[in-house]
């Protein structure tokens, strides 16, 4: 049966001077139109992960082209078989993409763009004089990266430039960036090139692009994504599983959040494991009485009130026997 929904996937960086009138408009298209998802409204541009009809999700496309200032808008576009969202947000937040590199504009400096196939080609036969880097968070690249790929111990994207510290080494090498759809790349790759490295390149559109454009050859695992999927299936050439429950130690490309709210970790569990562990993550985390109900899918809105006293506490997982 054909799916009747699409999830669309984008970003743009330009100048937004009515911001907060701007989220009003965009906000109400959206609710005409029947769209639900996480849209974040910004001085510095769009970015977004939208849920519909097909057919609305057009509507939405083109309501977006019709602006002079989004007129170049990238859609990375799947389809689905019902919505990927139970609700809409649309935001209006300093960045695009949390980071401390609000002073770079990608319109004026990003690394090159490297296309899907060309990078297909570049995965099969790595040059030693070129890296892949993974952009993303730890819980991201957990459950699935590209093959040979170096990734980096973050927590949030913020702190990448942190992180470059540790790969000054790679300075004469080229180094191609990636993450989910590339909004991350765009300002990463450009802080790499500020930092001094001269070859810098990125993934154009990402992991998701890559998926539809060339098969998703050599990803290995499944795609973190920030909608009710919570992952993604990118490969159809070689695909493989990578990561292992938290709990019990076999193979799962499964992710969930940890159902106790002021944890909220981002975990592979197998399905086994959430049921018998009501989808946490420790017991611990179990016998918190701001345990939230656990359906299965282990997703939830996330926690927004800053509140988190088990971050920087390491948590031992449950055993199961």
């Amino acid at each position: 049966m054909e799916k009747q929904y699409s999830i669309l996937l984008y970003y743009c960086y330009a100048d937004i001077q009515d911001y907060e009138a701007y989220r009003e408009e965009h906000h109400l298209f959206c609710v005409e139109n029947n769209l639900r998802g996480r849209i974040i409204i910004s001085p510095e541009g769009l970015n977004g992960t939208v849920s519909g009809l097909k057919e609305d999700c057009e509507k939405y496309m083109a309501y977006v082209h019709s602006d002079t200032r989004f007129a170049d808008t990238e859609f990375k576009v799947e389809t689905h078989d019902k919505m990927a969202f139970a609700k809409l947000h649309v935001r209006v937040k300093p960045e695009i993409v949390h980071s401390s590199l609000r002073h770079i504009n990608p319109r004026q400096k990003t690394g090159t763009y490297v296309e899907p196939n060309e990078f297909k080609e570049i995965l099969k036969n790595q040059p030693e004089d070129t890296v892949i880097l993974d952009v993303r968070s730890d819980y991201e690249h957990s459950v699935g990266r590209f093959k040979n790929a170096l990734t980096l111990d973050i927590e949030n994207f913020r702190d990448f430039p942190e992180k470059v510290k540790e790969i000054e080494g790679l300075r004469n090498k080229k180094v191609i960036t990636y993450c989910t759809g590339g909004i991350k790349c765009e300002k990463a790759s450009a802080y790499l090139l500020e930092q001094g490295f001269e070859n810098v390149y990125q993934l154009h559109g990402g992991i998701i692009k890559y998926g539809i454009e060339a098969g998703g050859e050599d990803f290995e695992g499944k795609c973190y994504v920030f909608d009710n999927r919570i992952t993604a299936d990118v490969n159809s050439v070689n695909p493989s599983v990578i990561s292992k429950c938290y709990v019990t130690g076999v193979l799962t490309d499964r992710m969930v959040n940890c159902a106790n709210p002021t944890c909220n970790a981002h975990i592979p569990m197998s399905e086994e494991a959430g049921w018998l562990m009501d989808g946490c993550c420790s017991e611990e985390c179990r016998q918190s009485p701001e345990r939230r109900p656990y359906d299965g899918t282990g997703y939830y809105q996330k926690n927004t009130n800053h509140y988190n006293p088990l971050k920087g506490v390491k948590r031992e997982p449950a055993k199961i026997d």
